[in-house]
């Protein structure tokens, strides 16, 4: 299968934002994919690595902030699937 690449924007839904509890959950999800994964905070312009925790504490993401996911590899629609659902259900918050 062909390498994919994947780009969808999202608006944070859950109350408190990407915080430590909700960058954990988006980690351990994207960990198990072997597409590369990159979230942008379009409001700020940082862009954080999917599979690290502290990069996407770092991306300063409150509710409502505008975020892109961008998922580049052979399985960039089954992690977009997973991914995109976290992102659209407030992280189970």
């Amino acid at each position: 299968m062909d390498p994919k690449n994947l780009v969808k924007d999202f608006v944070v839904v859950n109350s408190l934002g990407i915080h430590a509890r909700p960058a954990s959950v988006f980690v351990q999800a994207a960990a198990d994919f072997e597409s590369e994964i990159s979230v942008t905070n379009l409001d700020s312009g940082h862009v954080a690595d999917g599979k690290s925790v502290m990069s996407m504490l770092m991306l300063s993401a409150p509710k409502g902030t505008n975020i892109r996911l961008e998922i580049n590899g052979r399985d960039a629609d089954k992690a977009m699937e997973i991914l995109s659902a976290l992102i659209e259900g407030g992280f189970d918050e």
